[in-house]
């Protein structure tokens, strides 16, 4: 079996490699690549049985490896944050072994794909468009919002909000966690278990401490609410601004 690792710590790579080396001695890795490009230009031109990704990246995060080509092997994903599990089961995910890695938890991911491959079943499509619409309610109303519209999502105790450009706000029958792998990451950014807001949104930042940012967003939250990167989502944060 031939596999490609898309991983950009040389540690990590090599742990792999060690424990691959002792579970699955036939997969036989073809080529290891440290960035979001340079995977996209390898698959181009270039197949794997199976693909190991980590999530996060230098340049970005793998999920967008597949708005750029189509990918037709199972993925193993591999990565330090439990965060974006059910995102990865919609981009081709067999299974998500988090670092540092488990023998038997490799060991039994590589069955799943064995599984598969033995019974024919196909694999889980690729995510390759996302919600435009979504429909929310006020008391007994109900309204469609475009994404182009949405400011922010909040989640506000078991209720999560919709926020539009032009200040108004509606409950949305979904969750935080839910709704982040329907959204374009090209234009959300889940900066918080609290917030995901839209780029457009965003009036002003300032360095709330050396690790964390506080965004003041158009339209403003509710009164006393305020909006911080958190400490571990500060670098994502700073690529999405980047992009």
């Amino acid at each position: 079996m031939k596999a490609a690792i898309i991983e950009d710590e040389p540690l990590a790579i090599a742990e792999l490699e060690n424990l691959l080396g002792e579970v699955a001695p036939d997969v036989r890795i073809v080529a290891r690549l440290d960035s979001v490009a340079e995977s996209v230009r390898w698959l181009r031109d270039n197949s794997a049985d199976l693909l190991f990704m980590d999530i996060h990246l230098g340049d970005g995060q793998s999920f967008d490896i597949f708005e750029e080509v189509k990918i037709t092997a199972p993925v193993i994903f591999i990565t330090a944050y439990d965060e974006y599990a059910l995102k990865a089961f919609k981009f081709q995910g067999v299974d998500y072994i988090l670092k540092p890695f488990d023998r038997e938890e490799l060991r039994r991911a590589l069955r799943k794909v064995a599984t598969l491959a033995a019974a024919g079943e196909p694999l889980p499509p690729a995510v390759t468009s996302y919600q435009e619409r979504f429909l929310v309610s006020l008391g007994a109303k109900m309204k469609s919002v475009a994404a182009d519209d949405v400011a922010y999502f909040m989640a506000d105790g078991k209720y999560l909000l919709l926020f539009t450009r032009d200040g108004q706000n509606y409950i949305l029958d979904s969750t935080i966690s839910a709704i982040e792998g329907k959204l374009n990451p090209a234009r959300f950014f889940k900066v918080s278990r609290k917030f995901i807001i839209s780029y457009s949104s965003i009036r002003e930042m300032v360095r709330y401490s050396n690790s964390r940012v506080r965004i003041h967003l158009s339209p403003s939250p509710p009164d006393g609410v305020e909006v911080v990167v958190s400490a571990d989502r500060l670098p994502d944060f700073k690529r999405w601004l980047n992009n």
